[in-house]
């Protein structure tokens, strides 16, 4: 559906970006730089790979995907600018990464929104979830696709099982105002710091606690230095593949179908690796008995529903009510 949509634009193109294609062509094949910031062998990675790999085979000398992990070219606070620059062509940032170019995606932060990734996925998979994807091109940027990590925990240096108990902790959190919200709602204290410092800070006790996926948890070992993690599936930590609308409108009509095919067939690759990871790495954690897991039952969780749902409201302005109301209505 967002690919038709991006296709209208071809009628509107400017004849400049046709020309600059067909310069490229005739120069040799059209290079896509696709920067991340993770490991080759995590879902990202592997996504990633499989992209490039499906693009040689079907568009072999007219377009080549160079993969450059592990931040090798741009982190994530850089590389949307590198885009538009054209420094770089394609990317997969954190969700939250994209604050400054719409506030409609910090829907995906909102705590307790989605209750499974089945609902993530009916989600982003509907005409709403398409129109977060568009959300970007005003600011010259266009979405194509989602990729899953999974969906967060806490974990802790005490039990959480009660919002009660999160009172005057420290929590890391990644740079975005929904999440520093969702713990003062529970009057813990949200601290804004890089990925890259988690686990100094865990180990120092600097922090008390964090959030993430179990993916995440786990190949950081985080689970090392925290003895509790509350499987609260609280929230949602998902990527948005992108790139620069004047790139992608400079891509020959049919080459472009065959490179957002190849996209869709890797990212859908990429999700069955992460919900399959996500599995075995909770069955790490368990084995290692570093960590203990706390599971919520449902007099429990709802608790932090309501303590963190007014959270919901305060940001309803920026994301909008009927965006908000078609993500809660894919639980059902």
């Amino acid at each position: 559906m967002m690919f038709k949509k991006i296709t209208t634009l071809v009628a509107t193109a400017a004849l400049s970006a046709c020309l600059v294609s067909g310069a490229a062509i005739a120069g040799g094949p059209m290079t896509i730089k696709f920067s991340h910031v993770v490991a080759e062998n995590t879902p990202k990675g592997q996504m990633a790979n499989k992209f490039k790999d499906l693009v040689a085979e079907r568009l072999g000398g007219k377009i080549q995907v160079e993969v450059f992990p592990n931040s090798q070219l741009f982190g994530d606070n850089k590389v949307l600018e590198a885009m538009l620059l054209g420094d770089v062509q394609m990317a997969a940032p954190a969700l939250s990464k994209f604050s400054r170019y719409t506030k409609k995606l910090q829907i995906f932060d909102l705590p307790f929104l989605f209750r499974d990734m089945a609902a993530v996925e009916k989600f982003q998979n509907s005409a709403k979830g398409d129109e977060l994807l568009a959300s970007l091109q005003k600011k010259g940027l266009v979405g194509l696709g989602y990729l899953h990590n999974g969906l967060k925990q806490l974990s802790s240096s005490q039990p959480l099982t009660v919002p009660a108990d999160a009172d005057g902790l420290k929590f890391r959190i990644m740079s975005s105002d929904v999440l520093a919200a969702q713990f003062k709602a529970v009057n813990a204290t949200p601290l804004k710091k890089p990925f890259s410092e988690v686990f100094t800070l865990l180990q120092t006790k600097a922090i008390d606690g964090q959030e993430n996926t179990w993916s995440n948890i786990f190949s950081k070992k985080f689970f090392e230095v925290q003895p509790y993690i509350t499987e609260s599936n609280h929230g949602l930590l998902d990527y948005m593949i992108v790139t620069s609308k004047e790139f992608w409108m400079s891509v020959p009509e049919a080459d472009r179908a065959i490179v957002k095919k190849s996209l869709d067939e890797a990212i859908a690759f990429g999700n069955e690796v992460a919900l399959k990871k996500s599995q075995d790495d909770r069955q790490k954690i368990v084995a290692s008995k570093r960590s203990e897991i706390i599971t919520l039952d449902d007099a429990q969780r709802n608790q932090w529903v309501e303590v963190m749902k007014p959270v919901w409201e305060e940001f309803e302005k920026e994301i909008g009510k009927d965006m908000i109301d078609a993500a809660y209505k894919s639980n059902m």
